[in-house]
């Protein structure tokens, strides 16, 4: 090969080489372009194996009114007061001496008529009953005749003030006649009280049976021609509206309460009526050692129902903790809730908790005085809240 033709061939490699070269830069040059982004800019990662949040549970319950009370879910307004500041007591609905009457015939006589029965209602002044008695036959007589002895002596009189007037007859016979209307006058005052107070019927032949207040017969110890005693007791008359709630306390707690002090009274139903003491017995039961709290309540309870009352006494120690039953607290994902009422529902509320004693539990945070929250049933609204969870998934 000549020197020319040698030449020649390394000029040829070596332009190949210097097109190979620029290729390759503007090849890399290329992708820099396409792979590069712009300051402040993140490129979105792609199939990532991160696991995704978990859906959280929701945290309200919409109820309606009636759904809330057909589901016999009860609420309470809560306020500020420590465990020590309660009184926990047990309790019966007694009729007040204003709510009840005992019924009693005023002369001895058989039962003739019977107008009212067990459970009835009354009007006061109304009459249940007539028994026919001799007495009242006396009544009615003596009546009469002390109404004609004073009429006669008013006669007596007038004449004597005429005759005194005329100068015929002396001071001393009008003096006499003015005695005697007097006490004739007394006579027919006595003897037209003890037959009204006897309820002596129209004819005289017997007495009427009546109740002095409005209510319903709650006791019925009488029979259609059974014969009855004056002062026994025929019937029992009570007023559901208005009862009296008799808690029994024990000494240190006595000394505690107050008149005015406030109470909550825990019916079988879940239900809770607010309540004030009206007294508190100076003297202790000899059978039980305690002393009777005497609460007024608003609204009909049945006498003789057993309660739980919780009093909350304005001496002695008082704290800021709120204060539920125990029902009321709920647990929910490890944490602790009581469902707050709202205008659709209900709302779960984490709560911390304190101390417990007698069915009741102490929220030291959480929970603002004034809230209404759910207390009985409190457990459905937890299953809906997990239903609803549920249905998400």
């Amino acid at each position: 090969m000549t020197d020319q033709d040698a030449n020649q061939k390394r000029r040829l490699l070596g332009g190949a080489a210097a097109i190979a070269l620029v290729a390759a830069l503007g090849g890399f040059a290329v992708a820099r372009c396409s792979t590069d982004q712009p300051a402040g800019t993140e490129t979105p990662a792609k199939n990532t194996t991160a696991a995704e949040p978990e859906e959280k549970v929701p945290d309200s319950v919409t109820m309606t009114a009636q759904a809330i009370q057909q589901a016999g879910i009860s609420t309470e307004t809560i306020q500020p007061g420590g465990l020590g500041a309660e009184i926990v007591a047990q309790a019966t609905v007694s009729a007040s001496p204003q709510g009840e009457a005992i019924v009693t015939a005023r002369a001895a006589g058989a039962v003739t008529r019977l107008m009212k029965r067990l459970g009835d209602p009354v009007r006061a002044g109304e009459t249940l009953a007539i028994v026919e008695s001799r007495d009242a036959a006396q009544f009615a007589a003596d009546r009469t005749v002390a109404a004609a002895k004073s009429t006669l002596a008013q006669k007596a009189l007038a004449r004597e003030s005429y005759l005194y007037r005329q100068k015929v007859s002396a001071r001393v016979d009008l003096e006499q006649a003015q005695a005697e209307a007097a006490s004739a006058a007394a006579e027919a005052r006595r003897a037209s009280v003890a037959a009204s107070a006897a309820r002596v019927t129209s004819d005289g032949r017997g007495v009427a049976v009546s109740s002095p207040i409005s209510g319903r017969v709650t006791a019925e110890s009488i029979s259609l021609g059974a014969f009855v005693q004056p002062e026994t007791e025929l019937m029992r008359v009570a007023d559901a509206s208005k009862v009296q709630i008799e808690a029994a306390v024990g000494p240190t707690d006595a000394q505690r309460l107050s008149p005015g002090d406030r109470a909550i009274i825990e019916l079988p139903d879940g239900r809770t009526i607010d309540a004030r003491v009206r007294a508190v017995t100076p003297g202790l039961a000899s059978e039980t050692r305690s002393a009777t709290a005497v609460l007024d309540v608003a609204g009909s309870l049945q006498p003789g129902l057993a309660v739980r009352v919780r009093l909350l006494p304005s001496r002695g120690d008082i704290s800021d903790a709120i204060v539920v039953a125990e029902e009321a607290v709920q647990t929910l994902e490890g944490r602790d809730i009581v469902f707050v009422r709202t205008t659709q529902g209900f709302r779960a509320q984490t709560v911390t908790i304190g101390q417990r004693s007698n069915g009741r539990v102490e929220i030291v945070r959480g929970l603002p005085a004034g809230s209404q929250v759910a207390t009985k049933n409190a457990f459905l609204l937890k299953a809906e809240l997990g239903k609803g969870a549920g249905e998400e998934e």
